[in-house]
């Protein structure tokens, strides 16, 4: 039901819940939880909590998890450690994920120093975090730029009963292939190899990747054949890096040969290859990119539009709405309609990268072209600015959509609601989905959505 649109109230969620419970279906009762804190709804996932606990019903580690893993996602620091409190105090034994979690959010919110003061907090508890929470500590001194702290952080470990696992040591590699201290990475890999740890497919992937940004491509390909040659799960993901620099390079004729390989293997080309594949267009070669789509798109054997949306909606995603535009023209010179979706995708990738006025410019070149502009377009441009926080022009967006006779649907209404929530008109937000619902323009399991997720006052009646 969730996953087709339909958003319960915290009534019907309670009542699930507490039938479930009463079923004896308890791990079913926690999806419910899991549900609700996904959709940013944690302040509803605590009371259904509260809920269970008021009727008997026992909770565990895993229930709590989920509510720290809530409040970690929306930065609520504070509230994480008084769950923490609330489950020591109800004799559960917080595991070590959850302390990796609470560490990694303390790490993102406030600071690797202070994750390294709640961990100090945390074994003056008695307890023994795991390696996996030294690894979100030696992850954030990199991030920090604190490379010498982290080697000696890392050293450190086997004195404090950890032992440094494959994932400990990809940490190192990527800072130090990052940093360019090769000697020092390969001297590290010789470390590991002596130990006996055997590399991860990451392992080779950081330094395909990390070879390639640096333009040593003899040495990325050379790598790319020891994955293959021992054993290790060869996918786009470690052609991509490469391919990407090929392209940077504007050598086409060896960009073809390494997806040659990729589709004689059948490897599954993924949005990586597609952005790498761009990079093309920033060296002037639009055209050779285009074929190169196109015969990637007659391997598939789907249609034109379906493979193109695939492509031009990977390359928006990631920001590279400058080769998608190299690309549409590319297809509409060789004859192609593009569907309306796809103007969408360059709609929602201009607006993602605060092109705004620019993005509202190609509505109207493409009503000089007398293309008719649908409910779709209007939307992602309608919420590309409520994303940016002008609710103002969405609005006179809307009206203009309206005054065209595009007639907004749900979708629409959705969007401007939730644009006044950004700008914190929550009063605005709840008057406006009062009537909205009034009129029947939104059904009521979509306006108590938007009231749950936005922690707006209650529908009456």
């Amino acid at each position: 039901m969730v996953r087709k649109g339909y958003k319960p109230n915290v009534t019907q969620a309670t009542q699930l819940l507490y039938d479930l419970c009463k079923s004896g279906l308890s791990r079913k009762a926690l999806k419910v939880v899991e549900i609700m804190e996904r959709r940013g709804n944690v302040g509803y996932a605590m009371q259904l909590v509260e809920k269970m606990e008021g009727d008997d019903f026992r909770t565990n580690n895993t229930t709590y998890n989920t509510l720290v893993i809530g409040l970690c996602r929306q930065g609520k620091l504070n509230q994480c450690m008084q769950i923490l409190d609330r489950m020591i105090k109800k004799g559960l034994v917080p595991s070590e994920y959850t302390y990796a979690i609470l560490l990694d959010a303390a790490y993102k919110e406030r600071g690797v120093d202070e994750a390294i003061n709640l961990l100090d907090d945390i074994i003056a508890k008695g307890v023994k975090p795991n390696v996996f929470s030294y690894n979100v500590l030696l992850t954030g001194l990199f991030n920090e730029g604190r490379t010498e702290e982290a080697f000696k952080f890392f050293r450190e470990l086997p004195e404090k009963g950890i032992q440094p696992t494959v994932v400990s040591h990809n940490i190192l590699l990527r800072s130090l292939c990052d940093e360019g201290r090769w000697e020092e990475a390969y001297e590290l890999l010789a470390q590991m190899d002596r130990e006996g740890r055997t590399p991860s497919v990451n392992t080779y992937n950081i330094l395909i990747t990390s070879l390639s940004i640096d333009g040593r491509i003899d040495q990325a390909f050379k790598v790319l054949d020891e994955m293959k040659k021992s054993g290790f799960e060869v996918t786009a993901n470690s052609y991509n890096p490469i391919i990407a620099r090929l392209c940077k390079e504007g050598k086409v004729d060896l960009v073809v040969q390494c997806l040659d390989q990729m589709i004689n293997q059948r490897f599954f080309i993924n949005g990586g290859t597609y952005n790498a594949i761009a990079l093309l267009c920033e060296q002037g070669k639009a055209k050779e990119a285009f074929l190169i789509f196109e015969k990637l798109g007659q391997k598939k054997n789907c249609p034109t539009n379906d493979f193109y949306k695939d492509v031009i909606g990977f390359l928006c995603w990631k920001g590279n709405t400058y080769p998608a535009f190299h690309l549409l023209y590319e297809m509409t010179i060789h004859g192609y309609t593009p569907a309306s979706y796809i103007y969408s995708f360059l709609i929602r990738g201009m607006c993602r990268e605060g092109m705004l006025d620019e993005a509202l410019e190609i509505f109207g070149i493409l009503e000089e072209n007398h293309y008719v502009l649908d409910v779709d377009n209007y939307n992602t441009l309608i919420h590309g600015f409520c994303k940016s926080q002008r609710i103002d022009l969405s609005i006179e967006i809307f009206q203009m959509m309206v005054n065209k006779g595009c007639m907004p649907n749900e979708v629409t209404y959705t969007i401007l609601v939730e644009g006044l929530c950004y700008e914190e008109e929550m009063d605005l937000a709840g008057n406006l989905l009062k009537e909205l619902c009034s009129k029947g323009v939104l059904s009521r399991s979509v306006v108590e959505g938007l009231y749950m997720q936005y922690d707006l006052k209650e529908l009456s009646g």
